[in-house]
């Protein structure tokens, strides 16, 4: 039996911001939305096209506090050439960006970029 992954879903408290980070900071694009009004929330599905794999931003109507993200939950991912020229990207988008890392005993290789509700995104250089 394969097993192909799909796509990870997160709660956003505001959808349009939400969407412009993944799509201006990530670059990634809308594949597929659907609006159900009737129980209240909007699932926004963007991929980068190449994989197929999705992030669902899931939006429920009238959430008034931030969502709590809890301690478990760490970060998703995603592999760029020229992490540098990204770095830079985020940083004057105005996004929370950590300084470049690396694993001990390696040249620095990754940062992690924040979205609007919180959620940490690691950005690797492939």
């Amino acid at each position: 039996m394969s097993v192909k992954m799909l796509h990870t879903c997160i709660r956003v408290k505001n959808l349009e911001e939400s969407f412009k980070f993944y799509q201006d900071a990530l670059g990634l694009v809308e594949t597929r939305r659907k609006d159900f009004p009737e129980h209240k929330f909007t699932l926004v599905y963007l991929s980068d096209k190449a994989n197929g794999y999705e992030i669902e931003l899931t939006y429920n109507y009238d959430v008034e506090k931030p969502y709590e993200i809890g301690n478990g939950f760490s970060h998703t991912a995603i592999g760029v050439e020229n992490l540098e020229e990204l770095r830079e990207k985020h940083i004057e988008l105005g996004y929370e960006v950590t300084d470049l890392k690396g694993l001990p005993g390696e040249k620095p290789k990754y940062y992690f970029v924040t979205d609007p509700d919180g959620y940490k995104v690691e950005v690797i250089r492939i």
